[in-house]
């Protein structure tokens, strides 16, 4: 099992720069083909009684969006230029919301890098909506911190919940924590569940064992902020990611994320491999 296949999400009219060295580090690491993808939505114009700026109406944004564009996709090139097996692109401008156009394209990927995105991004003509993307993709998403730290998956933590999402993000992320050099098993229990916690971390820790991964369990008492409290135990073993389940819910385009998921997508310090 390997990532032969990295798609990137570039965001039009910004830097891509931190999104685009995860995937040639990614490429690199695994002999990936990487795919760089960027789509842009038409203006809404619900005042009107339309659910689109007609195409002439809308000339000079449509030329503008054409640059940011062919600018995403030279600075792509650029950038994964002898980096990766091969590279291709795709682009689209639609009518759809983003997400929906994002996740159909990642049928031919293994998986999805993508920055860490505001909660409420400002413009979603170009940017998609964070929680929409981890619900609709159906492939493990790495997420980079927007500042753009350099990629490190050396050590990783397992952020382990009884849960069909951490049971997903943990298989996806077998290719990645096989070439780990330190892998810690971390769980977060009340005292009167903590038998039964270090149980459960003992088999997952067994079934890894069997995939070639030798990982430490870390069982911890709750503290009240499972979020900060996750990021402790990635700082304490200098965890350059962090593997979660993906807890939410997309449903009539309004979304909800869970306390650590939102943590993780918006305002982790590290990258976070999360599945949904």
């Amino acid at each position: 099992m390997t990532y032969s296949a990295v798609m990137v999400n570039l965001e039009l009219g910004c830097s891509n720069a931190g999104v685009m060295a995860a995937a040639g580090d990614l490429a690199e690491r695994f002999g990936s083909s990487v795919i760089g993808i960027a789509a842009c939505r038409r203006v809404p114009v619900a005042a009107m009684g339309a659910d689109y700026v007609p195409d002439e109406w809308s000339g000079p944004d449509c030329g503008q969006l054409d640059c940011e564009v062919r600018t995403a996709e030279a600075e792509f090139r650029d950038a994964l230029h002898g980096r990766a097996k091969t590279i291709s692109w795709r682009s689209k401008v639609i009518s759809e919301p983003l997400a929906d156009y994002l996740g159909d394209e990642a049928r031919c990927a293994d998986i999805v890098v993508t920055a860490a995105s505001a909660d409420t991004p400002s413009d979603l003509t170009r940017r998609v909506n964070p929680g929409d993307l981890l619900m609709t993709m159906g492939r493990p998403v790495l997420v980079v911190p927007s500042a753009g730290a350099p990629l490190n998956l050396d050590r990783a933590v397992v952020a382990w919940k009884e849960s069909r999402q951490a049971r997903r993000a943990v298989a996806d992320a077998l290719p990645l924590l096989q070439k780990a050099t330190h892998v810690a098993v971390a769980t977060i229990a009340a005292a009167d569940v903590l038998a039964t916690a270090r149980s459960c971390v003992a088999d997952v820790i067994g079934w890894l064992k069997q995939h070639g991964i030798k990982a430490v369990p870390v069982v911890a008492r709750p503290n009240g902020d499972d979020a900060a409290q996750l990021q402790g135990i990635a700082r304490e073993h200098d965890a350059g990611v962090i593997v979660a389940g993906a807890f939410g819910h997309s449903r009539l385009r309004d979304w909800a994320l869970g306390g650590v998921t939102r943590h993780l997508l918006l305002r982790g310090q590290g990258c976070a491999l999360l599945s949904h």
